[in-house]
């Protein structure tokens, strides 16, 4: 019997910890999640614009390098606008370092070509849909995506305002009612999915528990699969 991983859970943001954890005990409740959280690099991401310094990336993949000598068997990345520091990190760690979003990604394109996204960090944006490219241009995918971002919704769900956090996510989802499927971008704003559901009749797709599905599969494939 193999003994039960240790996951690192690496955040950006404290928005980002309750959802995954919740994800974690529900979907993995084997494995050991710890979390290690920079809440500075979400803020100075939001300052560096649409590109990572040389010196942002360095101190993101320090991050995970400390998480390997910890004893990290994967590392799963909860925040989405640090894509190139997630490539280097995941070239330069010998475990699976998983992004926030490709096993929702996957899940998505399962249900058409029109998908929609709800952002509420906009920072993040044009990272993923950057990640979302690439990952058609490899799966060879013909699915259309379209961004809406939610102003303001995630400075109130860091003042503690969930509530209005997720009313203003589920006033924005009806502007994509003609999708075949709604991502909820980020981590953070799976808390507002049953609100989203509320309002639409198509699929509404969150990212931790598909991130924990993607890194489950990973860890418990034989080794030679798991750069599949």
């Amino acid at each position: 019997m193999r003994p039960a991983p240790t996951i690192v859970l690496f955040h950006a943001t404290p928005v980002a910890m309750q959802p995954v954890t919740d994800a974690m005990k529900a979907l993995w409740p084997q494995a050991r999640a710890m979390n290690l959280l920079d809440d500075g690099l979400t803020l100075d991401r939001a300052d560096e614009g649409d590109d990572l310094s040389e010196a942002l990336i360095e101190r993101f993949v320090d991050l995970g390098r400390y998480a390997h000598r910890r004893g990290a068997d994967g590392i799963l990345i909860t925040c989405s606008a640090f894509g190139p520091a997630i490539d280097r990190m995941q070239a330069e760690l010998p475990i699976p370092v998983t992004r926030p979003n490709e096993a929702m990604f996957r899940a998505a394109i399962a249900q058409g070509r029109k998908i929609g996204m709800l952002a509420t960090f906009a920072p993040a944006v044009r990272t993923m849909e950057d990640e979302w490219a690439t990952f058609k241009a490899e799966t060879g995918a013909e699915a259309e995506l379209e961004t809406v971002v939610v102003e303001r919704a995630i400075d109130l769900l860091r003042a503690g305002d969930a509530e209005t956090h997720n009313r203003l996510v589920a006033e924005k989802a009806t502007d994509l009612v003609d999708r075949d499927a709604i991502m909820l971008a980020h981590f953070s704003t799976s808390r507002a999915a049953d609100a989203v559901r509320a309002v639409v009749d198509v699929p509404v797709l969150t990212a931790p528990e598909a991130a924990v599905e993607r890194m489950r599969e990973l860890l418990e494939a034989p080794r030679s699969e798991r750069s599949a």
